[in-house]
């Protein structure tokens, strides 16, 4: 067969593929009554196999149905690579305004930016609508700079503030930052801040690739720093080369994740303290300051005291804050906060935490001081989060349930209903496609339009989710709304004829429960973590199994956890050991829920502070805001079901070592 026969009949495969794919999408607009349901799963697990022709074959019984654009996503994801732009947009015009459309624009833009098919690119990316994609971005500046839509010093900055919010090594950024690196629009420190950020989280790939874009013979370097950073710095106490200030920089970070002593000793070493500059050694110490102090360690606040505050990055900051919190260093505290990134010091975590320095510095006087402290509180005062709250209660106000908004009108109701976003998602979570379906919701409530649904929009789709039991979209959407504080629809209390009577039988504050049950699973009765934990209290195996013995229910089995009851049962008998082992310390509790007692017991060492100094210095960040939110969800909760106010601080109490007299129990808690 010659070549031109060849290509005359993949032409003709094509157009007939494309030909299937317009006549497929075609019925996306029309009533979900044609279709199979079981087409629709049969192909999403033909997807997860990557089988095409399978996929290629189901595609024209999926005609009709309403979450035909997903079949048609399913169909062309993986022949991105080969289709023709010709298919490609064609089903993407087909399945204009949803979701999927948009998924497989963002697919294919990434591999056109990879391909360097700038073209093709450059046409599709003004009808991205997502616009949530960092790598996409990236290409796009990147793109804007060399034809000089946008200043490409101001590209430059967009490029360098994305490129260090990525994790991984992704090209997007990458191949961006190298552009504007050989314009000089970039400058080198952009890429050792990379590298830096990336070894002080473990992400050594990430570190070389950066190097790379400078040298590429110093990428190897870089990983044996991430293998033996000790090794590499015994090597080099002769005179070092240009730039091998960086490299040690590297090493040194590498150094103080294991070892923040080692670390340090080699940050004070004469041969370093002369090489290094003072935004170099300002960095390197506050990487030893923020792991010292994620280990607890006395040290942390010395090893801060070393470098400059206006050198360090916002997260060795935040762990300056926290250490001079957990030390009663108050100083340190309002210095940290002062010297942190715009952004960061607006949160209202820091705007709180100032307040707290500001409180109890007193200067220049108590009475300026009081006054300067209320108006920080002021500032973030709000029945909403964490630390909303205590500004609340910092200013003498308890928590209590807000005024409902006005109610929904029927025709408000009516509008999230024949909302066809959200439509496709209701469909799809009945199916039981519920990560596509929760895909398909988020986007339609906060990325079809720029900036989301408006606010009443906002709570019509929130009160649809709750119709539909769907309580993860339910509070998720009603969280999104910034003035309308909707609890009945925020703090649902699903399964209430089994939660309230099953925690008063075992002596647990029912608002405890919710405001756990919350945190864990948002009510997903079959909810299930990456890590094993299933149901609505998200329990591990093994610690089923334990308590279900410590219980006496002897003939448990494993499937049981995911019935609702015994969840229930098993989770509240599990919290309430761990409560009595912590006596009655909820905060304590709730880390020993999410990261294990043995943690939480070592977490508790050290100085008696307040329950919410304990709760920032927890060394896990997702933890810590487990913890958080569950006490503050437990607050919301007292306050329903007892229509009293409440205090979040009475709720935090204070947590330091176990008293010499307490007897410890349940010493064999998992």
């Amino acid at each position: 067969m010659t070549q031109g026969i060849q290509k005359q009949i993949v032409a003709g495969l094509r157009l007939i593929m494309a030909g299937t794919l317009l006549h497929a999408a075609a019925a996306c607009a029309q009533p979900a009554s044609g279709g199979s349901d079981a087409t629709l799963l049969e192909m999403r697990e033909a997807f997860r196999r990557s089988n095409t022709a399978q996929l290629d074959n189901l595609l024209p019984q999926a005609r009709g149905h309403a979450l035909e654009p997903l079949a048609m996503y399913w169909t062309m994801r993986p022949r991105l690579e080969t289709a023709s732009p010709f298919e490609i947009r064609a089903a993407l015009d087909r399945m204009a305004g949803t979701y999927w459309e948009d998924r497989l624009r963002n697919d294919w833009l990434l591999l056109l930016g990879k391909a360097r098919n700038w073209a093709d690119f450059e046409a599709e990316l003004p009808k991205f609508r997502m616009q949530d994609d960092r790598q996409v971005r990236c290409y796009g500046l990147m793109l804007d700079a060399a034809a000089g839509r946008v200043a490409a010093d101001a590209a430059a900055v967009q490029v360098q503030t994305n490129w260090l919010a990525q994790r991984e090594a992704e090209d997007g950024c990458a191949t961006a930052a190298q552009s504007l690196l050989a314009s000089g629009h970039l400058k080198p420190e952009a890429v050792w801040q990379r590298a830096r950020l990336a070894m002080d989280s473990n992400r050594p790939r990430v570190a070389s690739q950066a190097v790379a874009l400078l040298d590429p013979e110093r990428a190897s370097t870089v990983d044996q720093i991430a293998s033996d950073p000790a090794r590499y710095l015994d090597d080099k106490i002769t005179a070092i080369r240009p730039r091998t200030k960086e490299l040690v920089t590297l090493a040194i970070i590498r150094l103080a994740s294991s070892d923040p002593a080692a670390a340090a000793v080699e940050a004070d070493h004469v041969r370093w303290k002369t090489q290094l500059t003072k935004e170099e050694r300002s960095w390197i110490w506050g990487v030893i300051g923020k792991r010292s102090a994620q280990k607890l360690q006395t040290e942390a606040l010395s090893y801060f005291a070393n470098g400059e505050d206006r050198f360090m990055h916002d997260e060795h900051l935040a762990w300056k804050a926290r250490a001079g919190m957990r030390a009663g260093a108050w100083g340190h505290v309002r210095d940290a906060v002062a010297a942190m990134s715009e952004a960061q010091r607006n949160d209202p975590a820091w705007v709180y935490w100032k307040g707290r320095a500001v409180q109890a510095l007193k200067l220049p006087d108590p009475i300026a001081a009081t006054a300067q402290a209320n108006a920080l509180f002021e500032s973030v005062a709000a029945p909403r989060g964490f630390y909303e709250m205590l500004a609340m209660e910092a200013l003498g106000r308890p928590i209590t349930v807000p005024a409902a908004p006005e109610a929904l009108s029927p025709e408000e109701i009516a509008g999230a209903q024949t909302n066809p976003g959200l439509r496709r998602a209701l469909i799809a979570m009945k199916l039981g496609l519920r990560s596509e379906g929760v895909r398909e919701w988020n986007y339609t409530v906060g990325l079809h339009t720029p900036g989301g649904l408006p606010e009443r929009e906002l709570l019509a789709a929130a009160e649809l989710a709750c119709r539909h039991e769907l309580w993860d979209r339910c509070i998720n959407t009603s969280e999104r709304t910034p003035q309308a504080l909707d609890h009945a629809q925020r703090f649902p209390m699903p399964h209430r004829e089994s939660v309230v009577p099953r925690a008063r039988e075992i002596g647990l504050d029912p608002a405890y429960v919710y405001g756990l049950i919350r945190q864990e699973s948002r009510f997903i009765t079959d909810a299930r973590s990456g890590v094993g934990a299933s149901g609505l209290m998200q329990v591990m195996p093994a610690t089923a199994r334990w308590t279900a013995r410590k219980i006496g229910l002897t003939d448990f089995k494993p499937g049981q956890i995911n019935d609702r009851d015994i969840n229930i049962q098993i989770g509240t008998a599990y919290l309430k050991f761990a409560l009595d082992d912590f006596e009655g310390s909820l905060p304590l509790a709730a880390a020993a829920y999410n990261a294990g007692p043995g943690r939480s017991r070592a977490w508790r060492n050290g100085p008696t502070v307040t329950g919410e100094v304990w709760a920032e210095n927890i060394p896990f960040e997702e933890t810590r805001d487990y913890v958080k939110r569950v006490l503050a969800n437990t607050t919301h909760y007292a306050a329903i079901l007892s229509g009293q106010p409440q205090s979040l601080r009475a709720r935090l109490g204070t947590v330091g070592p176990r008293a010499q007299t307490a007897q410890a129990i349940n010493t064999e808690l998992p």
